[in-house]
């Protein structure tokens, strides 16, 4: 696994590691919000030795640093993008979890002669915060943050473990996701709630999967989306159930590349 990084404006950095062969087929692989690229690692050693891997750092995460002011969802694509131009891919699948979801969406609308396929973990599907939300929305959803972040991001994390989820993982979650860089982590919070998922999905053509833990997604959410995006339900843990059933997430995603 190769350690790389990619300089792009605005004092941003951005790290990303690169997996298998030069000319295999590409998947790139893109972490949630106050997540890091170190979530998909136990996914990547279960790959067909024939995949080639690129899982980025976004800006103000993991190792990737930035002085930007500009946090949005399509800012992040760019950080996408830049990693996919000094790779010299010309065509992938973009795979992400929670805010990665959006990321891989704007990924595919930046560049939709790259992206082929956009595959969501657990992504796109919470109503509450992918569709564009009302201003009075936004400020209840966000205050909890500005007054104890910690305390709000527990609660998120628990929103999103299933009833019999181990609480040392919503623990560990919980610490790791609070410790994500400030002020970027608050204003990144803000660039998805801000998110219009509807326009995005409208301007992409490439076809979007979403693998949604049955426990979680609601009806309410299935039958809005279920006639733009495929929506498969699985049963492997809680919102990361990437990082808790990692070779099943690989297979997922592995058949995905071999449709």
């Amino acid at each position: 696994m190769d350690n790389r990084q990619v300089r792009r404006p605005d004092g941003t950095t951005i790290h990303y590691t690169a997996t298998g062969p030069a000319d295999g087929p590409v998947l790139t692989l893109v972490h949630g919000w106050g997540c890091d690229r170190a979530d998909f690692d136990n996914i990547i050693s279960h790959f067909p030795e024939d995949l080639r891997v690129l899982a980025v750092d976004l800006a103000e995460h993991g190792d990737s640093r930035s002085t930007r002011d500009t946090w949005t969802m399509e800012e992040f694509a760019r950080d996408v993008s830049a990693v996919l131009a000094a790779e010299s891919v010309d065509s992938t699948v973009v795979a992400g979890h929670s805010l990665g979801g959006a990321v891989a969406v704007e990924t595919a609308r930046l560049l939709p002669g790259t992206v082929t396929q956009v595959i969501a973990i657990d992504a796109l599907h919470y109503l509450g915060l992918f569709p564009a939300q009302s201003e009075a929305d936004i400020e209840a959803l966000l205050q909890p943050f500005r007054e104890d972040f910690a305390g709000a991001m527990r609660g998120m994390v628990e929103g999103g473990s299933p009833e019999g989820t181990d609480p040392s993982l919503v623990d560990t979650y919980t610490k790791k996701m609070s410790a994500v860089r400030q002020p970027a982590g608050l204003r990144a919070l803000e660039g998805l709630v801000r998110w219009d998922m509807d326009a995005a999905l409208r301007e992409v053509a490439q076809p979007v999967v979403v693998f949604a833990v049955r426990s979680i997604i609601t009806q309410e959410a299935i039958d809005r989306y279920g006639e733009r995006i495929r929506i498969e339900l699985v049963d492997l843990g809680s919102h990361h159930f990437h990082v808790e059933s990692p070779a099943e997430t690989a297979r997922l995603l592995a058949g995905e590349m071999s449709r």
